[in-house]
């Protein structure tokens, strides 16, 4: 499926599902640079520990999470980064004049799970700060197999879904609508993981 195709698919199932999930959202050659890339190595020493909460009420909670992150910076982001940043980009220029969204802005980081790491159940919108208003994941690990698990499980009203972190597949929902939770898998899991901003981000 062409570019357009797939922003077409994604508009069409936020509308209608509240989710989306398309793969090849990023080519395999693709997500191969991006995990080429020097900020993928010793990723576990370089990242930061992910901790719940927004800015002054953030704290770490190994029972609640167990991943790692490095906050991309627009500016300075290598090329490989940098494809996927724009492609995000004009995702959001297209569900805005599609589903008449106010979105502004995106904020991704690169994302680390060790093997056995986890996230409980959780909603992306903090309380205090209704900026975020869809999540959008792309998942870097390449030939993954279902018995390895790590799968996102998505809870709706009457069941709950999962899906495998595919390289290259793309997931976006509402971040106020739907609770998720990352289950854990027996190797390393690996994502840039962000959400579309109603304001600019700092």
């Amino acid at each position: 499926m062409e570019q357009y195709g797939l922003f077409e698919k994604v508009a069409e199932d936020l509308a209608n599902e509240g989710i989306s999930i398309v793969d090849n959202f990023l080519e395999p050659i693709e997500v191969a640079a991006i995990c080429a890339e020097d900020e993928f190595k010793n990723r576990v020493l370089l990242f930061k520990k992910a901790g719940i909460g927004k800015a002054g009420e953030r704290q770490i909670n190994e029972n609640i999470r167990g991943d790692y992150i490095r906050w991309i910076d627009k500016t300075s982001a290598s090329k490989p980064i940098q494809i996927y940043l724009e492609r995000l980009k004009q995702l959001r220029i297209f569900l805005n004049q599609a589903l008449f969204l106010s979105l502004k802005d995106e904020e991704v980081h690169l994302t680390v799970y060790p093997p056995g790491s986890f996230y409980k159940r959780h909603l992306d919108q903090f309380k205090k700060d209704d900026h975020r208003k869809l999540s959008v994941i792309c998942y870097l690990n390449q030939n993954w197999k279902p018995e390895v698990g790590g799968q996102l499980r998505v809870y709706f009203k009457n069941e709950t879904k999962d899906f495998f972190p595919l390289a290259g597949r793309l997931i976006c929902f509402r971040s106020d609508l739907l609770e998720h939770e990352v289950l854990p898998a027996t190797r390393e899991r690996l994502s840039l993981t962000g959400w579309m901003l109603d304001r600019i981000s700092n």
